[in-house]
């Protein structure tokens, strides 16, 4: 006789872990194109057009500049459409915008297109990656957060050689038809098939708890509501903000020309492949200092530490002359390993710091804070290079302001980091 089959429902896996997946996907597009390859649009305009070179830098600073504000706002227009059709309505805005810089004729074109760029990534930048994910994860936010950004880091791996095959195949306009066009596709169907589901729509609780399990709060028992101008009043507030504008000011104005650096040293190839090491360091930084930070840390400590070892890192490379390679190395590594956490340690210090209603607030407007603070590193940096008599600087020579700089910016970072620190629950 044969028993009647029963069937077991097995529970819903947590939807969040998907989520992840496709903040990863986002990140890799969103700092891909809007961050790492406008240098790229910068070269292949100037060789299209035979514009002066201010010009097209200021409209890439105007890319930035402009996403900055964009950023400042997100919240409010996530409010208004949704964290969903915000993000597709920006991806639609970044592929646009990338024809735009292919096709403009008039420098009035070119800044619109850097409009459309700008205001397009940052809605998969950092602050844009926070909102998507909060819904999801409390406990287990620094985890998610450093999968999702190790995206970014991704994205400049892919698209920094891609550009260059794909404009050498095909020319600069049919490239950003291309890339646009996949790009929209695929986040377009990961807004609206992923982005748009909630924990509460899916049944499921944050971090995958069992349903009914209380809500967790990681948030200190000291963190009170900042409405309007309160929280531009706050101690917290102010401090973290400074403290990561200037960290990404100096890590930006840093690596932009760390490469030409390099090259007199290790060689173009090797300078390329030291590069990859910093970027590489930024994902296992980033990945261990999730992993391996309790719950219960004091996040700006944290943060204070990455800060510290990349000051070694820029101490080893003012140290360094043009033939120790193996010091070189090290100061890459070190300083390599604080490049994630720059951009993912504030958002989880506000996670703590400021009631849930306010941390999307504090976010957006740090990042936008630091972005336009960093977007004016490149040019400061480059007059910190220029030696008394006019020839280059390379390691070894000519760097002391340089290197000093960037020593002195990220003890600035340090102090503020640590001057706003409260006790914890």
């Amino acid at each position: 006789m044969e028993l009647p089959m029963t069937r077991t429902l097995q529970p819903r896996a947590f939807y969040g872990t998907t989520v992840v997946r496709a903040a990863f996907v986002l990140a890799i597009f969103g700092w891909g194109v809007g961050f790492y390859s406008p240098a790229i649009f910068l070269h292949a305009v100037l060789a299209r057009t035979g514009w002066a070179l201010p010009l097209v830098s200021a409209a890439v600073t105007f890319h930035f500049l402009f996403g900055a504000g964009v950023v400042a706002c997100l919240p409010r227009i996530h409010a208004r459409l949704g964290v969903a059709a915000t993000t597709a309505a920006g991806v639609a805005a970044l592929a646009v915008g990338l024809v735009g810089w292919a096709l403009a004729a008039q420098p009035w074109q070119l800044f619109a297109a850097a409009m459309l760029t700008g205001g397009g990534w940052v809605t998969m930048g950092a602050a844009g990656i926070n909102a998507i994910l909060s819904p999801w994860f409390v406990g287990g936010r620094p985890m998610a957060l450093a999968k999702a950004y190790n995206g970014a880091s991704l994205g400049g791996v892919i698209f920094s050689p891609l550009w260059g095959a794909l404009i050498a195949a095909m020319g600069f306009t049919a490239a950003t038809v291309l890339v646009g066009a996949v790009m929209l596709v695929i986040v377009a169907c990961l807004c609206f098939f992923v982005v748009t589901q909630t924990p509460e729509r899916m049944g499921q609780q944050p971090d995958g708890d069992a349903p009914g399990t209380p809500s967790r709060s990681i948030t200190s028992a000291n963190a009170r509501p900042l409405p309007g101008r309160l929280l531009w009043r706050d101690r917290s507030f102010r401090t973290l903000a400074a403290a990561m504008a200037l960290s990404l000011f100096t890590q930006t104005g840093l690596i932009t020309h760390l490469y030409s650096l390099l090259v007199s040293a290790l060689g173009a190839q090797g300078a390329g492949l030291a590069m990859a090491l910093a970027t590489a360091c930024a994902i296992g930084g980033r990945t261990i200092v999730a992993k391996c930070m309790p719950a219960d840390a004091d996040r700006r400590v944290v943060a204070s530490v990455s800060y510290a070892v990349q000051i070694a890192g820029s101490l080893l490379l003012a140290c360094a002359a043009e033939h120790q390679t193996a010091l070189i190395l090290l100061g890459v590594v070190l300083f390599g390993v604080g490049i994630g956490n720059a951009t993912s340690l504030p958002p989880l210090v506000a996670q703590v710091e400021f009631v849930r209603e306010d941390v999307a607030r504090v976010v957006a407007l740090i990042v936008a804070m630091s972005q336009g603070l960093w977007s004016l590193a490149p040019a400061t940096f480059a007059l910190l290079l220029v030696t008394g008599n006019g020839s280059p600087a390379h390691l070894g020579a000519g760097t002391g302001l340089y290197f000093g700089a960037t020593m002195l910016l990220q003890l600035a970072a340090i102090a503020c980091m640590l001057g706003g620190r409260k006790p914890v629950n």
